[in-house]
């Protein structure tokens, strides 16, 4: 018998197995957060899909997600970045994952992680939402809202509110699968 998984995944084996395996799991190591970070940010205006199918050469050219290494980015860098066609060569957006590397690690600083920084903001514990058809699921909310007003006071970059609710809903912050969703219950 076939498992019942929420409908956006349905027919792109890719899509399915990262519904499958880590959507709504919930992420507390820093080094993943900001992999997820970084992608959400890249994904604005663009479809998760476009973003997933690039993923291995995110992975490559941004040195698996060394928010360390990424902070210290030289202009020489950035120029290859923006010629790498495995990639979304948005000048503004590679931009952004420099900045938003060196912030994560002055959150970090200041709050012992980004995970402590970023789970704080929902008591350490995902939000378990009752969404019957994922398009009836939120595109943003209240919480989505005050989160990227603090990342953008901090200067963040590519942090609107649905960038944000897209990151929680990855990062299982929130459990947006289906109520019918076998990772319902899992996650």
């Amino acid at each position: 018998m076939k498992k019942h998984k929420c409908g956006w995944c349905i027919g792109d084996n890719l899509y399915e197995a990262y519904h499958d395996l880590e959507w709504g799991t919930p992420v507390k190591d820093d080094h993943e957060l900001f992999e997820f970070l970084i992608l959400e940010t890249f994904q604005a205006g663009l479809s998760w899909i476009t973003i997933l199918k690039k993923r291995k050469n995110f992975r490559k050219a941004f040195d698996n997600f060394d928010y360390k290494k990424i902070a210290k980015y030289t202009q020489e860098k950035k120029d290859i970045l923006l010629q790498d066609a495995g990639i979304v060569r948005n000048k503004l957006k590679v931009n952004a994952t420099i900045t938003n590397a060196q912030l994560f690690i002055e959150i970090q600083k200041e709050f012992g992680s980004f995970s402590a920084y970023i789970w704080a903001f929902v008591d350490g514990k995902p939000i378990k939402n009752k969404i019957k058809n994922y398009k009836d699921g939120p595109a943003n909310t209240p919480l989505s809202d005050t989160i990227s007003k603090d990342l953008k006071k901090r200067g963040f970059k590519f942090v609107g509110s649905t960038v944000i609710y897209a990151f929680m809903q990855a990062t299982g912050m929130v459990n947006d699968h289906e109520i019918s969703c076998f990772r319902y219950e899992e996650v």
